[in-house]
């Protein structure tokens, strides 16, 4: 995420750490440096003049002059003015209203509007504990409510049925009225879009709006627009009462304009990211760890609160229970922690969130991506349960028929067995002598000789 912006913005202000003093002259190089690096990452000019009009402030102040550390000073400086840009801190969703808590979604078409439904329904389900019920008043796309109504299901969401014949309006009040009845917290409604901003789709948005009075009105943009996305969402903005704004494919957006546009042009909080295709790919949005991954300096909070929700926990105890007994750790235990590892959005969704992870070189991070944990996964897939426990018995004409019914080579088997030895090594390591006996052992590197 914002990978080349964050390259950009660490290569100018590394040149600044551990200087002994700031002058008006390497202030005003750097401060250009990071101008352009604003600019190749397509946020609105008037945020970025903002922005470096704030920092030279700053920095040419009494703050910077007398620190001990003028080159940390600046950069805590660039840090908290990025926090300010993107909000400073978490806008939550406001849900303190009589029940059911009306939540209207409205956006361009391809924007993941529907997607994202599904998403926040998940996540008010799994984290705030909620009954919601979702609905869809797109009647000019009857694929719309088809697809609403699976990924409702997956979701474990109540769907009200709705049709293409029907009026907007008509759908979302009685959607409102069946989730008043079903004791509903939360109704969710999903509203028609356009590939472009029209009079005839701000009437009707304006229409439903007006009928049921929603606690919460989002505007779900795609990042991958740039400052496209906070000039589309400032036109909405002057035709709705929008409290908050939904951020998706933000997983797929290298430059970061709109994260860094939005707040400024609308005076709207983005209050989520969609990073990922999957239902569960939905996190709030938090300026100050936004930044800090922006700056290479990771977001630990966000990675503790990834592996709370979603590790599952019985089954690390379990392991956790089976290597502390001396028991083999196999290629079962081996497929379960990848599963988990995937559960997480990924080796590269992990990645983003860990501090240092702007100085591993790229031919590293190109190796460890997800496709080589998924085509792990298959080859352990293709073994039978005999060979999964005892992986001794894997020889030739094994590797063959386990590397046929993969898709892989012999080869792909042999680097397989490879990474699962060393992992049982070090497994055997925490059993006799806890997790310290283990890192010692790594020498700072992952399992297959990659470095961490």
């Amino acid at each position: 995420m914002f990978d080349s912006l964050s390259d950009r913005l660490n290569r100018t202000l590394k040149n600044l750490r551990g200087q002994g003093r700031l002058t008006e002259s390497n202030i005003k190089d750097t401060l250009r440096e990071v101008r352009m690096a604003l600019l190749e990452a397509d946020v609105a000019l008037p945020v970025v003049r903002e922005f470096i009009d704030h920092v030279r402030e700053r920095a040419l102040g009494e703050e910077v002059m007398q620190s001990l550390t003028p080159g940390q000073a600046l950069i805590k400086i660039v840090r908290e003015e990025l926090e300010k840009v993107m909000g400073e801190a978490n806008a939550e969703l406001d849900l303190n209203t009589r029940p059911p808590a009306v939540i209207l979604m409205a956006g361009l078409q391809g924007s993941g509007k529907t997607t994202s439904v599904a998403k926040l329904a998940r996540w008010l389900k799994e984290r705030k504990k909620k009954k919601v019920m979702v609905a869809s008043a797109d009647v000019y796309r009857p694929a719309a409510i088809d697809q609403l109504e699976t990924l409702a299901k997956e979701v474990g969401a109540d769907f009200f049925p709705s049709d293409p014949s029907q009026d907007p309006v008509d759908i979302a009040r009685a959607a409102i009225d069946q989730a008043r009845k079903k004791a509903e917290d939360v109704v969710i409604i999903d509203t028609a879009g356009r590939l472009h901003i029209d009079d005839e789709m701000m009437a009707e948005i304006k229409r439903l709006h007006d009928a049921v009075e929603p606690i919460e009105t989002l505007f779900v943009v795609d990042s991958m627009t740039g400052q496209d996305a906070a000039n589309t969402a400032r036109a909405f903005n002057e035709a709705l009462p929008l409290t908050g704004v939904i951020l998706t494919k933000a997983d797929g957006d290298a430059r970061g304009g709109a994260a860094l546009s939005i707040r400024h042009i609308t005076g709207k909080p983005i209050k989520f990211l969609g990073v990922g295709e999957k239902t569960t790919a939905l996190e709030p949005f938090f300026p100050d760890r936004l930044a800090s991954r922006i700056l290479g300096m990771g977001d630990v909070l966000s990675l503790i609160e990834e592996v709370e929700q979603k590790v599952d926990r019985k089954e690390a105890e379990k392991l956790a229970r089976k290597v502390s007994k001396g028991k083999g750790f196999d290629l079962e235990d081996f497929r379960s922690q990848l599963q988990q590892m995937q559960n997480m959005g990924g080796i590269a969704a992990l990645m983003d969130k860990m501090p240092g992870m702007s100085n591993v070189p790229d031919a590293v991070k190109n190796q460890m991506d997800d496709k080589q944990f998924k085509r792990l996964e298959a080859i352990i897939n293709s073994m039978t349960p005999h060979e999964r426990h005892f992986p001794q018995l894997i020889k030739g004409s094994r590797k063959r028929r386990i590397a046929n019914g993969s898709g892989t080579q012999v080869q792909d088997v042999n680097r397989l067995l490879k990474q699962f030895t060393q992992m049982q090594k070090m497994m055997k390591k925490m059993g006799k002598g806890g997790m310290g006996k283990m890192l010692r052992g790594m020498k700072g590197r992952m399992p297959g000789g990659m470095p961490f």
